[in-house]
C-alpha cells in the first residue's frame, strides 16, 4: 500500500510571528567576527572560514551575529535537536511506547499458559529492568504463573537492517554503537562488575546470558585507584556467543566498579533477563527464547506503557543519548508512515518536517538522526531558526528542559562550574573527531535570551581549542546588556 505523508495539522501557534521564513530571506548582518571570538580563533590558529554561528534575541526580528550561517556543515550530535523537537511537534509530550505481551490461549484457571508467550516491543528507548520487571509483574497480578511454552520475541515493528557496529569507530561493544531495535531492553548491555578480594578479583556478568564466557586472569594490587588503567579486556564475539578474556592488575583500592558492554545478541540476553525477573516474581519457566510473530487471533494478556515522550527527550538530549535518538527517528517513521519503521522512512519524515516548517536548507543530510554520523549536514541558520520555533511553541517548556543547563547536568555537569555562565544556559553540544558543535539558549547578564549556534569543523576541533573556541562565544553573548 501506498502511504504518503499526512497534510500538515493546522495548529493556532502557527498563526503566531515566527520569523522562521523571515529568516531565510533576511541578509545575514554584515561586519567582523567580535573582537573575543576573533582572538579565540586567532589564538587556536583557526581560520574562520571553518566556523558558522547564528545569534539571535528570542525576541528579536532579526540575527544579532551570523557568519556563513548557511554553509552545510557537520552538526554532530545537535543534529539531536531536530529528531526530538519533530518527534515532540508530532507526537506530543504525553506520547507513551507500548510492550505487549501475547498468548495464543488464554492461561487456565490456575494462571498456567499451555504454550508460548509472546512479548512484541514497539521501540522503547528507555526499556530498563526497573519498568520491565514492573510489566511482569502486572502480568503476575493477572493470574498468569507459570508458562509451558516458550519466550518468543517480536521485534517486527522496526524492519532488520544489519549494520556493523564496528563500522563507525571501531568499538563494536559499546552500547552507543548498538544497533536500534523494536525490542531495546537495558541497551542489551552486560555490566561486568569486578569485585575485589584479598585472593583475587570476582567478575561477575548481570545478566549472564547463555553462550557468554569470562575468562578472568586478573590479579589484585596495591596502589591508588587508576581507573581502567592496568586491565585488559578484550571480547571474542561468535554469533550469539561471546568470551570476554580478563588480564592484567585490578587495584583493591577502586573497590567494586562497574564496565558495560554489548556481549550478547537479543534473544539471550532477553531470556536471561526474562528468566530472572519471572522466577524472582514467583514464575514458573523453564522454556527457551526464539524471535517469531503474535500470531493472528492471539490473546492480549497485558500492555505495557513506557515513561512519557517528555521525561524521554532528558534522557535523549542531556545525555547525548544515540540509541535513543535512533529509535525516536524509527518511531516517527512507524507512526507517520506506517511500520515496519526504517532509517529511510525517518529521514523522509524529518525532511518532510523540515520542509513544512520553512527549515530544510540546501544540502541538509539527516542520516540517522542522533549526529553519530560522519555523513550528516545542517546549517547554523536551520538550527538557529528550529530554536526560534521551539521557542515560541505550546510545548517549548519541555524541550528548553530536555536540554543540558550550564554547569549543572548532563554532557554540561563539569563545565562552566563556578563561573557566569553556570545556569544561564540550555545547551545542546555535540562532538566528533574534527567536529564539535553548540546549539542552544543562552540568558545574558542583561536578562535577554539569545538563540546560539556555533557549527565547528576543522582538523582538531574536538580538542580542548574547540571548547575554548565556545567558550568565547557564549561568554560574548553572555555579556550582552
Amino acid at each position: 500500500m501506498d502511504r504518503r505523508l499526512p497534510r500538515p495539522r493546522r495548529r493556532a501557534w502557527r498563526s503566531a510571528p515566527v520569523l522562521v521564513l523571515a529568516l531565510a530571506l533576511a541578509p545575514p548582518v554584515r561586519g567582523a567576527l567580535p573582537a573575543p571570538l576573533a582572538d579565540a580563533l586567532r589564538r587556536e590558529g583557526v581560520s574562520a572560514g571553518a566556523v558558522s554561528l547564528f545569534v539571535q534575541a528570542v525576541d528579536a526580528p532579526r540575527p544579532l551575529l551570523v557568519h556563513l550561517p548557511d554553509r552545510p556543515r557537520n552538526p554532530a550530535s545537535t543534529m539531536k535537536l531536530v529528531t526530538t523537537f519533530a518527534a515532540l511537534d508530532r507526537l506530543g509530550p504525553a506520547y507513551r511506547w507500548k510492550t505487549e505481551y501475547w498468548a495464543a490461549r488464554a492461561p487456565d484457571p490456575q494462571g498456567t499458559l499451555p504454550g508460548d508467550l509472546y512479548l512484541k516491543g514497539y521501540g522503547d528507548p528507555y526499556l530498563l529492568n526497573e519498568y520491565f520487571w514492573r510489566q511482569l509483574r502486572d502480568l503476575r497480578h493477572r493470574g498468569l504463573r507459570r508458562i509451558n511454552g516458550d519466550l518468543v520475541i517480536d521485534d517486527s515493528h522496526f524492519a532488520p537492517e544489519p549494520e556493523d557496529p564496528a563500522a563507525f569507530d571501531g568499538r563494536p561493544h559499546r552500547a552507543y554503537n548498538l544497533a536500534p531495535g523494536a525490542l531495546l531492553l537495558n541497551f542489551q548491555a552486560v555490566e561486568l562488575r569486578f569485585l575485589p578480594r584479598d585472593d583475587g578479583v570476582r567478575v561477575i556478568a548481570d545478566p549472564h546470558p547463555e553462550g557468554l564466557r569470562i575468562v578472568n586472569r586478573l590479579r589484585p594490587a596495591a596502589g591508588p585507584c587508576r581507573g581502567w588503567r592496568g586491565v585488559g579486556l578484550r571480547i571474542q564475539a561468535r554469533g550469539e556467543a561471546a568470551v570476554v578474556r580478563l588480564a592484567g592488575r585490578y587495584r583493591r583500592d577502586c573497590g567494586a566498579r562497574g564496565l558495560y558492554r554489548v556481549v550478547s545478541g537479543l534473544r539471550p540476553y532477553v531470556l536471561a533477563v526474562f528468566r530472572e525477573l519471572w522466577r524472582g516474581l514467583g514464575g514458573a519457566f523453564d522454556g527457551s527464547a526464539r524471535r517469531g510473530r503474535v500470531p493472528e487471533g492471539a490473546v492480549l494478556l497485558h500492555r505495557g506503557e513506557s515513561r512519557p515522550l517528555a521525561e524521554i527527550l532528558r534522557a535523549i538530549n542531556k545525555y547525548s543519548n544515540n540509541v535513543m535518538a535512533r529509535q525516536l527517528l524509527l518511531t516517527l517513521a512507524a507512526e507517520v508512515l506506517g511500520p515496519p519503521a526504517t532509517t529511510a522512512k525517518g529521514r523522509q519524515v524529518l525532511r518532510a518536517w523540515l520542509a513544512e516548517h520553512g527549515l530544510l536548507a540546501p544540502g541538509t543530510v539527516i542520516d540517522n538522526g542522533a549526529g553519530r554520523s560522519r555523513r550528516g549536514r545542517l546549517t547554523a541558520r536551520q538550527l538557529g531558526g528550529l530554536l526560534l520555533r521551539a521557542y515560541r511553541h505550546p510545548y517549548m517548556a519541555e524541550f528548553v528542559s530536555s536540554l543540558a543547563l550550564t554547569g549543572t547536568d548532563g554532557t554540561l555537569q563539569k563545565r562552566h562550574n563556578g563561573h557566569a555562565l553556570a545556569g544561564r544556559g540550555h545547551i545542546k553540544t555535540g562532538l566528533l573527531d574534527d567536529v564539535r558543535a553548540l546549539a542552544g539558549y543562552l540568558t545574558a547578564a542583561g536578562g535577554r535570551r539569545y538563540v546560539v549556534v556555533l557549527l565547528d569543523n576543522h582538523r582538531g576541533a574536538h580538542g580542548p581549542g574547540g571548547e575554548r573556541i565556545q567558550d568565547a562565544l557564549l561568554d560574548w553573548v553572555h555579556r550582552r546588556p
